[in-house]
Parts: C-alpha cells; structure tokens; sequence
C-alpha cells in the first residue's frame, strides 16, 4: 500500500496511457455487439495488425529519434495511417469471410462466435508464421528485415524521445503520455460526433436499435455492419500507433491478453455504449495500475480479470449500461 502512495502519480498517468489504448479497441467490441449482439473475439488481432502496420512503416521510411520536427510529424502520420488501413481492411475481410456468410444462412450466435476464436487464431498464426509463407514464394530474403524471428518479439525504432512536459508530484509527465492520452479523448469525440450526427451513424443506430425497422425504412443492413466494422477496426489501427509510440514492442500474440483486456473495458463501461467504452478503458487502466501496486505486479493481470467477474456478478450492464441504439452517442 505504501509503494501506491509513494507513486500515485506515476501509477495515475501510466494507467490512463495504458487506459486509452484499452479504450480505443473496446470501442471495436462495443460497435460490433450494438449492432450484431456478437463479441468478436478476433478484434484483438484486427488490434495487433495495426501494430505490425505501424512498426514496418516505421522501419521503412528509416525513423529514428534524431530526426527533424517535420520529419517525426511525417513519421507519426504515416504509421497512423498504416496502422489505421491496415486494422480496418482486416476488420472489413473478417466482416466478408468469417461473418457474412453464417449472417445469410441465420447460423445461431454460438456458430458466429466459434468463428471468431477460430479467426483470431488464424490471423495470429498466419503472423507468426510470415517467415515461412513468405519462404514459399522465395521472399524471405529481400523481405527479412520485416519477416525475420516472425515468432519473436519485434521492436519498433524510437521516433519520439519521452521529453518532461510538466510534474505532478514526482512523476514528470512526458510529452508521449499527453499525446496518447488526448490523442485517444480526440478520436472518441470524432467517433462520438459521427454516430450522432452522420447519415452512417444514424443508420448504424437504427441498426443496433431494431433492424427489422431499420431494413424497412430503407436501411441497407448490409452495409451498415460493414462500416460499423471497418469504423472498429481503424479505431483498433490508432490504438496499435499509439501503443507502439508508448510501449513499442509488439509480437504476433500481442493482441490476446490486450484483447482481453479491451473487453472488459467494454464490459466495465456498458457494451453497446461508446463513451462507456473510454470510460471502461481508463477504470481498468487505472484499477490495473493501483492494483498492482498493492499485490505485486505479477498480479496485474489478475486484478483486470477479476474486475470483469464482480462486474458481471454486480452490474451486468456496465458503469454507464446504455446500448448503443438508445444512447444519445
């Protein structure tokens, strides 16, 4: 307990940093379940396929911490880019080929989920073995530099050195903190804004509210779930660029335990809910953080896990528990 005391700032910030990103891809599970009432346990790897995007682009247009202002602005949009096209065309694909088809045969939800731990580990290990798939085609060698070790941690050149910006306590925020945490509320409100005010964010809510209705009002239901996946997964690509800003290091399993994680922000907030997803995302980061302070880090995953079960045993519906066809977002 005193070891929290004596480091509640830095534990606060680096649990809100770590929140944000749990925010932003609990927002994917919170958008698919609206509308399909389906937990698409794949979007952990929609999630680690921005991070690879992020990392090669990185790699190679040769970012490095020495770089001029112009140049780390470049790189920094260049790996959002990446991360945020790359998230949301496998969103898009899993959506065409693991989900469309149950969908038209109206397979029970049980069929639909099976589908998606079987997706996510196909993405996963189609990762881990791009060494090999791209052996097959004699690729390996001209393309080592972004296939090699391919079930090994990978790590992504440092663009940004962590520079002080301000101090609470003795903890000296930096400025790669502040950008991941505002970075993060910015997206949420650009999200927020669409869903409430665009043609797609209607249709999407009508959606989520009774497709029956929707359909007959002129709604293409088709397409709706095809946005409000690829909307999840390029809000999972910028979660992967900020992660890889802050953490830099990721590995073709990298989404599992993070996916996991952004579940239960999702579930913790309200599933269904968009501002109950960030909300979700900075409790569980902060919970993590203070929790593991107390008990030992080796216990950090626990204590996120374990607040999923009392959510569920207490408030099923989430700290804010409105779903996404009646919530004014």
């Amino acid at each position: 307990m005193q070891y929290l005391f004596d480091n509640f700032w830095a534990l606060t910030i680096t649990g809100l940093t770590l929140g944000a990103v749990y925010a932003l891809v609990a927002l994917g599970y919170t958008l698919v379940y609206g509308v399909l009432r389906l937990i698409n346990f794949a979007h952990s790897e929609v999630f680690m396929y921005g991070t690879f995007a992020a990392l090669w682009v990185v790699t190679f247009l040769g970012g490095n911490a020495t770089g001029s202002i112009a140049q780390v602005i470049f790189w920094i949009a260049m790996m959002f880019v990446a991360a945020m096209a790359m998230s949301g065309l496998i969103a898009v694909l899993l959506e065409r080929f693991a989900y469309r088809p149950l969908r038209k045969r109206n397979a029970p939800p049980l069929i639909a989920l099976i589908s998606a731990i079987g997706a996510s580990f196909v993405l996963a290990e189609i990762m881990g073995l791009r060494e090999k798939i791209t052996g097959w085609f004699g690729l390996d060698t001209p393309l080592a530099t972004y296939v090699r070790n391919s079930r090994n941690n990978a790590g992504m050149p440092e663009i940004i050195t962590p520079q002080p910006v301000f101090t609470l306590g003795d903890y000296a925020v930096t400025n790669v903190d502040i950008f991941v945490i505002v970075g993060a509320i910015a997206i949420m409100i650009m999200l927020d804004q669409f869903v409430k005010r665009s043609r797609l964010g209607r249709g999407i809510r009508a959606v989520a509210q009774d497709p029956e209705s929707a359909a007959l009002m002129g709604v293409n239901r088709d397409r709706v779930i095809q946005v409000t996946f690829l909307v999840g997964g390029v809000m999972a690509g910028a979660a992967a660029a900020f992660y890889m800003l802050k953490i830099g290091i990721t590995r073709y399993d990298a989404g599992f335990i993070l996916g996991v994680k952004a579940f239960t922000a999702a579930v913790l907030g309200g599933i269904g809910n968009l501002r109950g997803a960030l909300l979700g995302g900075f409790v569980l980061g902060l919970a993590e953080n203070y929790g593991s302070a107390i008990v030992g880090t080796e216990w950090k995953d626990v204590v996120a896990f374990l607040l999923l079960v009392v959510i569920l045993l207490f408030r099923p519906t989430g700290l804010l528990g409105e779903s996404l066809g009646k919530a004014r977002a």
